[in-house]
């Protein structure tokens, strides 16, 4: 292998790892505890006017309601560590309608929660023809489907959270409404960085819980030649319980192939909560 496609090796790492922290917002670490909504989130009761005296779950309950290992066949489970902020004072968006959105797109309650949690959960390593020869001995197109095959897998955040009363209903009205009132794109804070998104789409949603909403946001990826790629997010609601599902995959976006929230992780979570 040539010293040159080493270093290009080397400098296109460093340009996803880049990518990959501005669009998810990098900050100090993942969030297990209740936080406060510093957002306008506004909706109504889907149940008229009876009123809601749901409770939220604690911490403990959530956690023994999140996946765990071996809940997902062919997805790893675990802590989601210092890739996704520690909590949603760390983010913010340029729009106060859009400010849910970056929430659940970081991993945090997109609303008022009385406790939250949130896990990694990440595609199983895919086996490669590739795997038996040694860098050395690739062509260069050979070393290149390596390592987009390498990065193609999905990673998602997926973040419970838990509202008293019409919490839940509320919050994810504030979704909704945001994937509408932010269709022309937004710009993301965290931890002293920016990622603006030009656009903002609805996506087809699992159907899974009371309700769901989907939806994909684009940005011009660095180092692309102005090309744009788009992470996927979905929002579901279990009673009075919120889930939030926000996917990227690298190797996918190098490419510019079509990839979603993985079903089977969504099911998965879906499963634990009923």
């Amino acid at each position: 292998m040539k010293r040159s496609s080493v270093v290009r090796l080397c400098v296109t790492v460093a340009v996803s790892a880049l990518s990959l922290a501005l669009i998810t917002g990098c900050s100090d670490g993942g969030s297990d505890k209740a936080e406060s909504n510093t957002g306008g989130a506004t909706g109504s009761s889907a149940q008229g006017a009876s009123k809601n005296t749901a409770k939220a779950l604690s911490v403990a309950e959530l956690r023994k309601l999140a996946l765990a290992k071996g809940d997902a066949a062919g997805y790893e489970v675990g802590p989601v560590g210092k890739t996704f902020p520690a909590s949603k004072s760390a983010v913010t968006a340029d729009k106060a309608p859009c400010r849910p959105l970056a929430w659940a797109m970081a991993g945090q309650a997109p609303g008022d929660a009385g406790a939250a949690t949130n896990k990694l959960v990440t595609e199983a390593k895919k086996p490669s023809s590739a795997a038996s020869k040694s860098m050395e001995d690739m062509t260069e197109k050979e070393f290149d489907d390596a390592f987009g095959a390498a990065l193609d897998r999905t990673t998602t955040v997926v973040g419970l959270s838990s509202y008293d009363g019409d919490g839940a209903e509320k919050a994810f009205t504030s979704v909704s409404d945001g994937v509408k009132s932010c269709s022309g794109g937004f710009t993301v804070t965290s931890g002293g960085d920016s990622q603006k998104y030009t656009g903002v789409a609805t996506e087809k949603a699992s159907g899974t819980g009371d309700e769901s909403v989907a939806f994909g946001a684009s940005a011009v990826m660095e180092d692309s030649g102005g090309k744009t790629g788009t992470t996927h997010t979905e929002v579901v609601r279990h009673g009075n319980t919120l889930v939030t599902y926000y996917t990227v995959n690298l190797g996918a976006l190098m490419s510019g192939k079509a990839y979603a929230v993985p079903s089977a992780v969504i099911d998965a979570q879906a499963a634990k909560l009923k």
